[in-house]
């Protein structure tokens, strides 16, 4: 039951964020394992990592702030995004990322998200969650090494028409 619960608290504050984001009109994406998960391809999450158009990084950092507070961070070995902050949002972390940008045997790929590659929207308690492509995040999840992740989203069944 406390597995549930937490799923639901974690999913109660991307609505939160959501909300918060689109109020304000901020172009803004969910990626990673929260959107595995709400494509139905993994059973969980482990937090929340919301891509965020370059130009509205300030912004967003408002509202993450206004929503709980921010931590240290330090960028893991393999990235360089241009802009990376880390939140506690009612106990749920909480990654925000604008010019992502993975190392890759020597070479930065940057992969900025742009309001027009988001095409694929989730309402959750009444609010639109735009989320990135499952193909970005393949593209992404290759250079990073994650073969499990790639495996999980080469595996999905295509939709059925």
């Amino acid at each position: 039951m406390a597995f549930l619960e937490e799923r639901e608290r974690k999913l109660r504050v991307l609505a939160r964020i959501g909300e918060r984001l689109n109020a304000q009109n901020i172009t803004w994406a969910l990626g990673a394992s929260a959107l595995l998960y709400l494509k139905g391809l993994v059973p969980d999450f482990s937090d929340l990592d919301i891509m965020i158009k370059e130009e509205d990084a300030q912004r967003a950092q408002g509202v993450f702030a206004a929503l709980g507070h921010q931590l240290p961070a330090e960028q893991r070995p393999g990235f360089k995004t241009r802009y990376y902050r880390a939140f506690q949002i009612e106990g749920v972390a909480v990654d925000v990322m604008a010019g992502f940008t993975i190392l890759f045997q020597g070479e930065e790929h940057y992969f900025p998200l742009k309001k027009e590659a988001i095409t694929d929207y989730q309402e959750l308690e009444g609010v639109l969650i735009p989320l990135q492509s499952l193909g970005e995040w393949r593209k992404y999840y290759e250079l990073m090494g994650r073969w499990n992740k790639v495996e999980i989203i080469d595996r999905r069944r295509p939709p059925v028409s």
